[in-house]
């Protein structure tokens, strides 16, 4: 069967998979997943293709687009201290912890080829811990939090990346040129948003009242703005994050009711596809990915991958919990220059629900696959195929470990609430 064969017959899959989820209350992430693993051990079924970077534009412009675009303005800024602490202080204190781990337990595993790793498992994935606590009566900071996160994790865990991918093909690590690309890549990505923001509020000014025209643009504009940010080698991520902030305000001001709802109607079922097709793929490709590894060997990498999804576990639950304390006491120290507004407080529930939230997947599992077979003297990429298998067997799982377990925590939490 040909590839664009299979992606519709995923398509048909995921359909009939979402109204079957519903019914036997499995969270339609870890259905998709499973069912994906089960079609791709189906001895007729031809590997799928992945290319990083076609991932990257197909998917994330749209989800991140969707995300900032009704993510509300205020709520974001009310909680950007945490969502700052997650997004960028976290990413990097993951990659550190499970590069020390991944160096000192995995054989064969250099300093470099570490980091890596800690750099591809570094970021989460908002888009599974939503889907899976739908309808369950979490927060609406506690969602606004978790998306913001996302909306920014995402570049900087690329960043990370790129620089271990730099240090494993033989360039030296220097702090003051990873701070400084660091900085271009947001502030470029914030620029390019920015100014494609202002672009399409003139184009939609002129054009609102054209139903189709209006929603076709804003449609094609993260796409667009995505290629022009990673052409210029700045955050694509960031730009389309922008992009969707600000057209979110400048939509409140002019657009129809009937307009805002054509166009969530459109977006939700774009989402809808690409969320499933997401998570059916990561199990599709799981089957290729056993190929490369010694029988014997399996178990003892699917134990490494448990100890370091454990590890991330326990790292993104003690930040989160000293930064509710840190907010606490700004919060009471009247004299502090950096002002928090009680709505920005944390308190135990939704700290808990933050940290088994930290689920990986869709950019970790495209940054690994995208690993480059061969280093620049054409030798092979050093334990390629272990780093792919470990990242994959961690998002894994942490979509059916955490994924399973995140309804029962917030039923939990919710009940102690009420008592």
């Amino acid at each position: 069967m040909e590839n664009y064969s299979i992606i519709i017959f995923i398509l048909a899959i995921i359909i009939g998979l979402s109204a079957f989820a519903d019914t036997i209350k499995l969270p339609q992430p870890i259905l998709l997943v499973i069912v994906g693993i089960a079609i791709g051990f189906i001895p007729t079924m031809n590997e799928i293709e992945i290319n990083p970077e076609i991932i990257f534009l197909l998917f994330l412009p749209p989800l991140l687009y969707d995300a900032s675009f009704n993510i509300s303005p205020k709520d974001f800024k009310t909680n950007i201290n945490t969502i700052s602490t997650l997004a960028i202080t976290l990413v990097f204190l993951t990659t550190f912890w499970i590069a020390v781990v991944a160096h000192y337990m995995i054989p064969n595993i250099t300093w470099p080829l570490a980091f890596l790793l800690g750099a591809i498992l570094s970021a989460t994935d908002a888009v599974a811990a939503i889907s899976i606590t739908k309808g369950l009566g979490i927060s609406h900071k506690t969602i606004t939090i978790l998306e913001g996160e996302s909306l920014i994790n995402d570049a900087s865990a690329l960043v990370a990346y790129r620089f271990a991918v730099a240090a494993v093909m033989g360039s030296a690590f220097i702090i003051w040129k990873a701070t400084l690309q660091f900085i271009v890549l947001l502030g470029g990505g914030f620029l390019v948003g920015f100014v494609m923001a202002k672009i399409l509020a003139f184009i939609l000014s002129r054009v609102h009242k054209n139903v189709n025209v209006t929603v076709s643009f804003m449609l094609l504009m993260p796409f667009v703005t995505y290629l022009i940010a990673e052409n210029l080698h700045v955050s694509g991520v960031i730009a389309v994050v922008i992009l969707g902030l600000s057209i979110a305000r400048f939509s409140k001001k002019i657009f129809p009711e009937s307009l805002k709802n054509s166009s969530r109607s459109l977006w939700d079922i774009i989402i809808f596809l690409l969320n499933g097709l997401i998570f059916i793929l990561i199990g599709l490709n799981f089957r290729y990915i056993l190929k490369g590894i010694d029988n014997d060997m399996i178990l003892p990498y699917i134990g490494y991958a448990f100890i370091i999804t454990i590890v991330a576990l326990l790292i993104r639950m003690v930040r989160i919990f000293l930064q509710k304390i840190n907010l606490q006491k700004t919060f009471q120290n009247k004299k502090s220059k950096r002002k928090i507004s009680e709505d920005a407080l944390l308190d135990f529930n939704n700290s808990i629900i933050l940290g088994w939230s930290g689920m990986r997947g869709i950019v970790s599992l495209a940054i690994a696959i995208g690993l480059p077979k061969n280093l620049p003297d054409g030798t092979p990429f050093p334990e390629r195929t272990v780093i792919i298998f470990i990242s994959v067997a961690v998002v894994l799982l942490t979509l059916i470990g955490q994924g399973l377990t995140l309804p029962w925590v917030v039923k939990k939490l919710n009940s102690k609430k009420e008592s």
